[in-house]
């Protein structure tokens, strides 16, 4: 069973989230919860059973759904990271963008 990193950490625990939000929004159970949040229902269970983390999407239906920060949902899940590793890929321009602005320069360069 693979687990991703973020449970490693001692103090995640997404089912202390997903619990108050049930409460937060009276619902009965997961599948309500599922419904509310527009995700599949296998979706929680994943996340229950710490084979899914709660991914930024899901955290800004979250958040849409019941005006809870973002910052407080993270907190409600034990998620208290404060930096966040970025990839050498973002915030790089897209390869296919460079050729464009070349032609568009020779272009105008052109006239």
């Amino acid at each position: 069973m693979a687990h991703h990193a973020l449970a490693s950490q001692e103090s995640y625990n997404p089912n202390h989230l997903l619990d108050i939000l049930l409460g937060k929004m009276q619902l009965k159970n997961d599948a309500a919860l599922s419904r509310l949040l527009e995700v599949a229902p296998p979706v929680i269970s994943k996340i229950r059973h710490h084979r899914l983390p709660v991914g930024a999407s899901l955290l800004i239906r979250m958040h849409e759904v019941t005006g809870m920060s973002i910052r407080d949902l993270r907190d409600l899940m034990g998620d208290r990271r404060t930096k966040y590793r970025l990839s050498d890929a973002q915030g790089r321009p897209k390869p296919e963008d460079r050729p464009v602005e070349k032609k568009a320069e020779a272009g105008f360069a052109a006239h």
